[in-house]
């Protein structure tokens, strides 16, 4: 008996280094890309967006190619947009050692061919985006256009094969004026009042404190609570991936079938992304004594014993769009954001998570928050769980 126990013992083992082994080595770029700046001029029939884009490589060693690299955008606003002619150019600024970083290098092509570019280890390069929309007389961009989704399709070519990768980076083209004193509104709730706060589509080039500054500071008191969104926090992290860019592997596409068609878990590459997060091993685990706690009536065992992040992604459809598209993770470093942001508005600050179905889940908060409050007060959902863009719920008790 022992020795049969020792063999099974033995045949696991070797089964999850196996299943271990697997998954780190499956293929990856160490390439990273990120939007780091943007403008926007506008005119009555034309309107120019210039977004610079990094590239990096923070691998010490390995060289990584970009052979391909193009651009899609997709114009978001209320109105029919059809009418409107959309123009890009691309325009490498690869650094080199006779020019600054910045400069405009001879791997530029006046006719937008992008010559394929080593990323070697440790370093970087950018590239600067052009958006030009024009329209016909009847049409004003400046009030029919809300943001553009530049949907950035690009190769990595290296050591580990050939990657097609897919990045969205959002630019905002028109931004709601922060609420005055006469358009201020509470709605009475639980032994508090509520004030929804509307902003614009948030991205990747907007900072959590500084959105929360920009639209509410001038309306906060002592004893406040204000609130944001975990989604949204997660987005202007970057937190989110195109599906396309998931490849699931089996075990993603077994143990997937077993959650609720609604859980965000129950697509095979919702899940894989899980397992990308915190490793099979840990989500093979957590799935099995899940399922035998659920067995004797104790429900949510999976996901406590996943983590955190196994409650947090959203799969598509998700949120609101364009990110409905996407996976979206949960954010880093909640805690850290919270305490940071009450030290610059001098009230407490809170990132929720909140469902249509009366749920209410405080990710974190700042010190001696009132999440008792915070859980009654945005128990009806007063931000909504449509396309209101009211992201931040500021909570005032009685």
């Amino acid at each position: 008996m022992p020795s049969l126990l020792l063999e099974l013992l033995l045949i696991v083992g070797v089964g999850v280094t196996l299943l271990e082994l697997r998954h780190r080595l499956r293929p990856s770029s160490p390439l990273r890309l990120k939007a780091l700046d943007y403008k926007v001029k506008q005119s009555k029939s034309a309107l120019d967006i210039e977004l610079w884009l990094e590239i990096s490589n923070p691998h010490p060693r390995m060289e990584v190619m970009v052979p391909e690299l193009k651009i899609e955008p997709v114009l978001l606003g209320k109105d029919d947009l059809s009418q409107l002619n959309v123009s890009t150019k691309i325009t490498p600024h690869h650094p080199d050692e006779s020019a600054e970083p910045c400069s405009q290098s001879e791997n530029s092509r006046k006719d937008g061919y992008w010559t394929a570019y080593i990323v070697k280890g440790h370093k970087s390069t950018r590239v600067q985006v052009t958006v030009q929309l024009q329209s016909n007389e009847s049409i004003d961009i400046q009030t029919t256009t809300d943001s553009i989704w530049v949907d950035v399709h690009w190769v990595n070519y290296g050591p580990f094969g050939r990657l097609k990768c897919r990045q969205g980076v959002l630019v905002p083209m028109r931004r709601p004026e922060p609420l005055i004193a006469s358009q201020v509104s509470f709605h009475s709730g639980d032994g508090c009042e509520v004030l929804p706060i509307k902003t614009h589509l948030l991205g990747t080039l907007d900072n959590t404190v500084d959105v929360l500054s920009h639209y509410a500071k001038a309306h906060l008191r002592p004893g406040d609570v204000l609130t944001i969104g975990e989604t949204p926090v997660a987005v202007m992290q970057g937190r989110y991936l195109h599906p396309s860019t998931v490849v699931p592997g089996w075990l993603a596409r077994l143990l997937c079938r077993a959650f609720h068609p609604t859980s965000s878990l129950a697509t095979a590459c919702g899940l894989q992304t899980l397992i990308d997060l915190v490793g099979p091993t840990r989500v093979l685990i957590a799935w099995t004594a899940g399922l035998a706690l659920k067995v004797v009536g104790i429900n949510g065992g999976f996901y406590r014993l996943a983590g955190e992040q196994a409650r947090l992604i959203d799969d598509i459809t998700g949120t609101t769009p364009p990110y409905d598209q996407t996976i979206v993770l949960g954010p880093l470093n909640p805690t850290k954001i919270c305490e940071q942001a009450a030290a610059e508005l001098g009230v407490s600050v809170a990132i929720v998570d909140v469902n249509d179905l009366g749920r209410v889940k405080v990710l974190a908060s700042s010190h001696g928050c009132d999440e008792a409050l915070l859980k009654r007060a945005l128990r009806p959902n007063p931000a909504g769980n449509a396309n209101e863009r009211t992201p931040l719920v500021l909570v005032r008790p009685n």
